[in-house]
């Protein structure tokens, strides 16, 4: 996948979900943990070196696994690219959940799997479609997986 350099910057700029300092290692054969400003924004993780302003990488957070390594350390490694794993280490176990769970939570595929639920539920109790007044409840993306589609509850005997 390409990106635009400058815009990725900017978005490394941007308020961050969390943010911390983290021994980090490469998927490179032979990389050492290095300390590293790590970053989370949207679904983008960037690191950058503690004296630098401008991030030296970034990982998207899609089609990813997230596992922990020990109880201070985890790791990322992408479904595509099982080699490519990289592997951070926190502070404390309490820290090293909270990464992890906010790396999860920041994927696309992880989001609309709640919007895709919330949506559901939402129009089990009302009986109407939440996203329809957007004029996007057809588009394909914000359908359930197996093909079923929401269809309006019959509400005259209630």
């Amino acid at each position: 996948m390409r990106f635009n350099e400058k815009e990725l910057v900017s978005l490394s700029r941007q308020p961050s979900e969390m943010a911390a300092e983290l021994g980090m290692r490469g998927p490179k054969k032979g990389d050492v943990v290095k300390k590293r400003l790590v970053k989370l924004v949207v679904n983008f993780l960037f690191y950058f070196r503690t004296d630098e302003e401008e991030p030296i990488g970034a990982l998207l957070l899609e089609q990813c696994r997230v596992e922990r390594e020990d109880s201070q350390s985890f790791s990322i490694a992408f479904l595509d690219e099982a080699e490519r794993k990289y592997l951070f280490e926190c502070d404390s176990e309490e820290q090293c959940g909270e990464w992890m769970d906010s790396i999860i939570k920041a994927s696309y595929e992880f989001m609309r799997k709640n919007l895709i639920f919330y949506r559901t539920e939402i129009h089990r109790l009302t009986g109407k479609d939440p996203l329809e007044q957007y004029g996007i409840s057809d588009e394909t993306r914000f359908q359930v997986s197996n093909g079923l589609q929401l269809m309006p509850r019959d509400t005259s005997s209630l």
